[in-house]
């Protein structure tokens, strides 16, 4: 039941234009392909009849190709000025187009501008230049403005507050050897020892020469006699 209420879209001159232009150019390109089906064929009839000696209707063959071509040339002469008029007609459609739209935009534009009234435009401008001339006026009854003495001790603590932070943005110096420069000066010594050394004890040469005289009359004491 919806669907009886639906309307249908006006078909206009235009697309009625458009509509039979590319039904020519639907049927121009379907003899194109007849045409080159036709050329072909005549040539392969030609290069068959050659081979068969037979020389005049392979001439007439060609001839018959050639109309062919000629007229082909001619097909796509029309088949171009479809195109070209479908072009045409597509560009002017869309140039209507834009037309349409600017003239509604300028409508649109003079509608509203016709709800402003200039008079009134002026004074929301007079009333609003006077009540922010009045605000001004009362921060400057409100306001405390600073003395010469003022300014110049906010301009020293502004400089002194600025030079703190740039020391604080200075870097770091380092309290600590990196361990890499230690490494480097570690000196290689010898374990302590854990132990007293004990010193080898000396004999004087007179009392290794007395202990060797007793060892040797010791011996001979010793030896018994010979009977």
């Amino acid at each position: 039941m919806g669907n009886l209420f639906v309307k249908k879209p006006k078909v206009t001159e235009v697309d009625k234009a458009i509509l039979s232009l590319k039904t020519q150019r639907r049927k121009l390109a379907d003899y194109q392909r007849q045409l080159d089906a036709v050329i072909e064929a005549e040539k392969k009839a030609a290069r068959d009849l050659l081979r068969e000696k037979k020389k005049d209707r392979a001439l007439l063959a060609l001839k018959k190709k050639k109309v062919q071509e000629e007229l082909l040339k001619q097909v796509d002469a029309w088949l171009i000025n479809v195109e070209q008029q479908l072009a045409d007609i597509e560009l002017a459609s869309k140039q209507k187009a834009v037309f349409e739209s600017l003239k509604a935009g300028n409508k649109a534009m003079k509608a509203i501008q016709s709800e402003i009234n200039l008079d009134d435009i002026q004074k929301l401008m007079d009333d609003t230049a006077e009540a922010k001339a009045y605000q001004d006026e009362i921060n400057a009854i409100l306001g405390e403005k600073l003395s010469a003495e003022d300014e110049e001790e906010v301009l020293a603590e502004f400089e002194n507050l600025e030079t703190e932070i740039n020391l604080q943005d200075l870097p770091k110096v380092p309290t600590m050897v990196p361990s890499s420069v230690v490494d480097e000066e570690k000196l290689d010594l010898p374990d302590v020892p854990t132990k007293v050394p004990v010193t080898p004890e000396v004999v004087p040469a007179d009392a290794q020469d007395a202990s060797a005289g007793v060892s040797a009359r010791k011996k001979v004491v010793e030896e018994p006699l010979l009977a």
